[in-house]
């Protein structure tokens, strides 16, 4: 968490006159999407104004929440974007460690002039004015709600946060599931129910929507999923002709990776899809115990992540990608 001295001074950054942004990453996810949202409707509940803007379009299912549709997306408004990062006051850069993790709007956050305030749970953050930074943490979201706390505002959790940050968890730790759910996690989840989360509704409108092209797609890598490493590993796909084939929208392979780890006797699951428009293989990578996947994707991949959860990319054919991630995982001792 940020010093009492760092707070009392984002607390004077904090006025009704500041021209306040909030950015995340590239691709946003549920995490990056709640976190966003649920600090918003906070400095909305204090008295202030603030914008979220994203690189680029986020998926559909995660539409539902409170202003998600006041979210200002980059790629579609390049000027307008770049206006209010560079006008800024204060920017909070929210679940990514990095400029380079925000696509085109990284090099505007680098040379404005506001106050720079990360809030993440990725490793080995870069530089910012202010840091709050917990790898142990499992999403940005309950980060949001400790920073909150830490402000002394607890009181100001309504349901329009309580939804945001639930979903956020919620998504992040794969339902619950991953080991990095705490207690803690728990507690906070229990006091966003009573500040008028309700899971039922949450859970359906952020998982209950699949397409049909979406589940063609799914049975598709499910028909053909393949376990290496002595049945430790596991290996799914798609191509850029089948996504194309089945009406691919954003979001439609979200948590594919996680049908590979759900196999008995898998430690790591790797996902692997050709990008729509450009010539590399976007990775997806899981695992459990102790297998360290964000090291993993560093080394091998361009990526990085979490511990259990990361991801990379590959300028390879998608053939050659995964003959070389096979190579890889026989050399890997701890799987």
């Amino acid at each position: 968490m940020f010093t009492p001295a760092e707070l009392l001074e984002i607390n004077t950054l904090l006025t009704p006159e500041s021209k306040i942004v909030i950015l995340t990453h590239y691709n946003p996810d549920g995490d990056a999407i709640g976190s966003s949202l649920g600090l918003k409707h906070y400095l909305k509940a204090k008295g202030l104004l603030a914008e979220v803007i994203v690189p680029n379009d986020f998926p559909k299912f995660l539409k539902w929440m409170p202003e998600a549709k006041k979210v200002l997306i980059a790629e579609y408004k390049r000027k307008v974007a770049f206006d209010l990062i560079s006008e800024a006051d204060v920017i909070f850069c929210l679940d990514f460690n990095s400029p380079s993790r925000i696509g085109l709007l990284g090099d505007w956050l680098t040379k404005a002039k506001a106050k720079k305030i990360l809030i993440d749970h990725h490793q080995q953050p870069e530089n910012f004015d202010y840091v709050y930074s917990d790898t142990v943490i499992p999403a940005t979201c309950q980060m949001i709600y400790h920073f909150i706390q830490a402000m002394d505002d607890e009181k100001l959790v309504n349901k329009d946060i309580a939804e945001c940050l639930y979903t956020g968890i919620m998504t992040d730790t794969g339902g619950f599931r991953f080991r990095s759910t705490s207690a803690t996690t728990h507690r906070i989840v229990a006091n966003l129910i009573e500040n008028g989360a309700d899971p039922a509704m949450i859970t359906s409108n952020t998982w209950d929507t699949n397409t049909v092209s979406r589940l063609h797609l799914l049975a598709l890598i499910l028909g053909r999923i393949e376990v290496v490493k002595d049945g430790k590993v596991a290996v799914l796909y798609l191509t850029r002709e089948e996504l194309k084939e089945y009406g691919f929208q954003k979001g439609d392979t979200e948590g594919f990776v996680n049908y590979g780890l759900s196999i008995l006797g898998v430690k790591m699951a790797a996902f692997f899809m050709e990008d729509l428009y450009e010539d590399f293989i976007k990775i997806s990578f899981r695992s459990k115990d102790d297998m360290d996947v964000n090291q993993f994707s560093r080394k091998y991949f361009n990526g990085g992540g979490h511990i259990n959860a990361a991801g990379g990319k590959s300028l390879e054919s998608l053939q050659d990608t995964i003959v070389t991630f096979k190579a890889k995982v026989e050399e890997e001792d701890n799987l």
